[in-house]
């Protein structure tokens, strides 16, 4: 590449993304502010509202005198978080993790703070009032952080602050990365692209992530893509390969991420043990839908049916009354689905479409140039006028509680596949059969039928190595607004 190419390529990368600047004073200042409010706020509770205990008036107090306490709360609280590395710009970190920090460093400059007051005996003192400064400050400063990630959250996506990223090597720690920007958009990358060493695997587009090729057009790839960041998933064999990568992206002032491959390992399946001093890594089995998580997450799904039986029966039958009313044909339609390993099961849902449309969905499929593997046709003929309302508003898979409750299938899973869509899957496509399937998933809350074949994969599959109970809550919650909003549903 020529001096002049190489300087539009730079320009043209440079541009490429919109970056959130934050100060790195603004998150500190705005943490004091909010101690010093919480210090007044219990100044107000313990001498003006006099909450859970009385004050009189001898003992009323001034808040000047406070001032000098609140100074050296706030100064504890920034060393301890500045300690904690609460400010440093961490992407992806937990709510859970930096409420655990705050309430650590409340805990720590409350307790310093009691300890200055018994040394010293001053005459303002109470106890009470901060406790309440601890309570007030907690809810305040992890307030400030969910409202944080809001605007965050929003800006990313209307595309201010995301990062586009261009994948070296679409392998197991190729697509592990990928499975993971798709799933959480919070934290701000977009896919646009892969290269590989495989001409086959380089051939084929990973859904709306352009395939680029042999890392022979790893240039015009970073010109392509208006790439922000590069990943390098490639084999530590491959070293010479990688470094001759990274020195072409600095190039041109792209960043460079390499993920070891560490024998091809997954990483939640690692064990770590010290033998004297020895780092010892042993696999464990994944254990994740065994025994109690298994349990737990069946326990869910009867628990939640039977608290919305009285909203859902009122439902089921005024959907029956509609279809029957419409015209003739059944109102339970039952289709031949894969589960769990393969088992195969009948799963139930509310016919939408004319009687006998499966003799002619194969014709439709061909003609609508639809991935045969998850076909979703837009202006369907077979639909139904009722058919078309309840699948937009996805009532007609009600049924699919019939199937929960005979255990086939979850409220939350990878939606169950055809025979015939499986007879056309790759190696790496079956393992969203690894679990049972569900009502509702990931890639449903993601953009239900706008969502490639391939993006909902890697999705089934982020849920399948991540899953728990709260991520099952999570997509329930997100569930509903999806399905008000109808988008990705035809």
């Amino acid at each position: 590449m020529n001096s002049s190419s190489e300087t539009k390529t730079t320009q043209n990368l440079k541009s490429a993304a919109v970056a959130i600047h934050e100060p790195r004073w603004v998150l500190p200042l705005a943490d004091m502010i909010l101690a010093l409010v919480a210090f007044v706020l219990a100044y107000i509770a313990r001498y003006e509202l006099q909450i859970l205990r009385p004050v009189f008036d001898p003992n009323r107090a001034g808040f000047a005198p406070y001032l000098p306490y609140a100074a050296l709360y706030m100064l504890l609280l920034y060393l301890n978080y500045r300690g904690a590395g609460l400010y440093k710009p961490v992407r992806g970190r937990p709510f859970m993790a930096e409420v655990f920090i705050i309430l650590n460093g409340i805990t720590n400059a409350t307790v310093v703070l009691l300890g200055v007051f018994f040394l010293f005996q001053p005459l303002v003192f109470s106890r009470l009032m901060l406790i309440y400064v601890a309570v007030i400050a907690l809810v305040l400063l992890s307030s400030a952080r969910v409202v944080r990630r809001i605007v965050i959250a929003r800006l990313r996506s209307r595309g201010i602050g995301i990062e586009r990223v261009l994948i070296i090597g679409s392998g197991e720690i190729g697509q592990a990365v990928l499975r993971v920007m798709l799933a959480r958009k919070e934290l701000g990358y977009l896919p646009v692209g892969y290269l590989d060493d495989d001409p086959e695997r380089a051939a084929v587009d990973l859904g709306r992530v352009k395939a680029y090729g042999g890392l022979d057009n790893f240039e015009q790839a970073l010109y392509e893509s208006r790439a922000d960041l590069v990943v390098i998933t490639l084999k530590w064999t491959h070293h010479n390969l990688i470094m001759g990568l990274i020195d072409k992206a600095r190039a041109v002032g792209i960043a460079v991420w390499i993920v070891p491959d560490l024998f091809q390992l997954n990483l939640r399946q690692l064990q770590v043990e010290n033998l004297d001093g020895i780092p010892l890594l042993g696999l464990s089995e994944s254990k994740t839908f065994r025994g109690v998580n298994r349990l737990m997450k069946r326990a869910l799904d009867i628990g939640l049916i039977v608290l919305a039986s009285p909203i859902l029966l009122p439902l089921f039958f005024l959907v029956a009354m509609a279809i029957r009313l419409e015209g003739p044909g059944p109102i339970i339609y039952s289709q031949l689905r894969v589960g769990e390993n393969g088992r195969r099961f009948k799963m139930y849902k509310f016919r939408s479409m004319i009687p006998g449309a499966d003799k002619i969905h194969r014709e439709l499929v061909e003609a609508s140039g639809e991935d045969p593997r998850h076909p979703k046709i837009k202006d369907d003929p077979r639909i139904t006028r009722v058919g078309r309302f309840i699948r937009r508003t996805s009532l007609d898979e009600l049924p699919n509680l019939i199937n929960v409750i005979k255990g086939q299938m979850s409220l939350v899973g990878p939606r169950p596949p055809t025979p015939d869509e499986v007879e056309l899957y790759e190696p790496w496509h079956m393992k969203r059969l690894n679990i049972i399937p569900g009502i509702t998933g990931l890639w449903q809350v993601s953009g239900r039928s706008d969502i490639p074949f391939e993006e909902m994969c890697l999705l089934d599959i982020y849920y399948i190595e991540n899953w728990s109970l709260r991520l099952d809550i999570q997509i329930l919650l997100m569930t509903l607004p999806r399905v008000l909003q109808r988008s990705g549903a035809y």
